[in-house]
């Protein structure tokens, strides 16, 4: 049951503060000290904590109130914590919101608005416990793909990034060909180095190849191998990647750019571990792991006629997806602090433009912002304009769907100030229309 904690040396505020909350299903417990306070607090479970400021008969001076704030903020930094002062200690209870108090409320209190306040701390209490949860499963989730799986140092703490993990390392142990899809700048070949490390050819050699970067009449060669004299240039034998990578990994990235006389002959090497080289005869065999990956999409290719459909298929006997940076924000402040490597700090506002950027060029660009402002960072602080994004297009037409400030002001005032029946008559969720209050600078109490 929700349970507030009402610490006032005066029991007839405890008794009214406690009949005001138990009418609303509110459960109130009271200490008279702060010491009588602070223990209920190691037995119970406690929500929201109403305090006073003074404790001593003729003491006026709001410094017990201060000191038995700063221990609940030691003991339970997230706990939300309501000041009831007199109006002569108005000033001090403002400080202490400064420092992280959640409301203040002047003596004699109106109770419709403490009860409002009371609601929608209880409700952020809700959130950040569920908030908190979410955040140690993501964290013993990751710990946990950290001790059984090779990761090979990979910095990540987003779910969707843990549960492309947790597939590809699956996948690993069995030898089929996996297709990994995804945007330029991803990170897919990371993924492929974690999916070799973790097989059963990790032993054996991890060769990548970007299909991409080779003009189409060297991609065979280079994959295949050349005889000397099998075209212009070629002045002695050469190995093909998949001869070097015999008995461990080919990384094939950007498979959509390997050109169809190249998928034939690897679609024949897929299914038999056969090929030979340009201007051979002799047939080799090889045991190769192949790997690929693409951010074109292959079906339209197909019906394109630029891609097989048959090698399609023979790729992607598993596909492992990579979602763009834009799509696992948490790994975005992570991926910068390991770019920065302790050369700079980055600061609250840097922080807010990375979060807010979309990303993209993903990880890569991501690499690139943080390389450049740790570069300009010459106090050791990064700020946004180091980072150089660009800035975001700016919306002219706001979507139709979305309450205005004078929308959200109504329903907040129908609903006397309690968050949740606000959220429900505009039909948002609690956090939906708490951003939309912080959007229009709307006070949660």
């Amino acid at each position: 049951m929700r349970t507030v904690l009402i610490i006032d040396d005066n029991p007839a505020v405890g008794e009214a503060l406690s009949l005001a909350l138990s009418l609303h299903e509110i459960r109130p417990l009271t200490a008279l000290t702060p010491e009588q306070g602070l223990e209920l607090l190691e037995r119970e479970r406690i929500d929201v904590v109403i305090q006073d400021m003074n404790f001593t008969a003729d003491t006026t001076s709001g410094e017990e109130g201060i000191a038995l704030f700063r221990a609940l903020r030691q003991r339970h930094t997230d706990l939300p914590v309501i000041l009831l002062t007199a109006w002569t200690h108005l000033e001090t209870a403002v400080e202490l919101v400064k420092a992280g108090a959640a409301d203040y409320l002047a003596k004699p209190w109106d109770d419709a608005k403490l009860l409002a306040t009371v609601e929608n701390l209880l409700e952020l209490s809700e959130s950040t416990r569920e908030v908190a949860r979410a955040r140690n499963e993501r964290r013993r989730r990751r710990e946990d793909l950290q001790r059984r799986y090779d990761l090979t140092g990979l910095v990540f703490a987003s779910e969707a990034m843990a549960r492309t993990l947790e597939l590809a390392c699956q996948v690993a142990r069995s030898e089929v060909p996996v297709l990994i899809t995804g945007p330029n700048g991803a990170g897919k070949e990371r993924i492929a180095a974690i999916v070799h490390a973790n097989s059963p050819a990790r032993r054996g050699t991890f060769i990548a190849v970007n299909c991409g970067a080779l003009p189409g009449e060297l991609i065979e060669a280079e994959l295949f191998g050349a005889e000397a004299g099998a075209y212009t240039g070629a002045n002695k034998a050469r190995e093909g990647r998949f001869e070097l990578a015999d008995g461990g990994t080919l990384f094939l990235d950007e498979i959509g750019n390997l050109p169809l006389s190249g998928q034939v002959k690897l679609l024949r090497v897929l299914e038999t571990g056969q090929f030979e080289r340009l201007g051979s005869g002799r047939t080799r065999q090889v045991k190769v792991r192949v790997l690929s990956a693409t951010n074109a999409d292959l079906k339209a290719m197909i019906r394109a006629g630029t891609f097989r459909e048959d090698l399609y298929y023979r790729l992607n006997v598993i596909e492992v997806n990579l979602p763009p940076l834009s799509e696992r924000t948490d790994d975005i402040l992570p991926l910068a602090e390991f770019f920065l490597d302790g050369r700079a700090e980055l600061g609250d506002a840097a922080r807010e433009a990375l979060l807010t950027y979309s990303w993209p060029g993903n990880v890569r660009e991501l690499k690139n912002a943080i390389e450049r402002a740790a570069l300009l960072a010459t106090d050791g602080r990064v700020n946004p304009e180091q980072l150089n994004l660009p800035q975001s297009p700016v919306v002219s037409n706001r979507n139709l769907d979305e309450p205005s400030k004078e929308a959200v002001e109504a329903a907040l005032d129908k609903a006397e100030g309690v968050v949740s029946r606000a959220a429900q008559a505009l039909g948002l969720s609690r956090q939906a229309l708490y951003r939309r209050m912080e959007r229009y600078g709307l006070a949660t109490s």
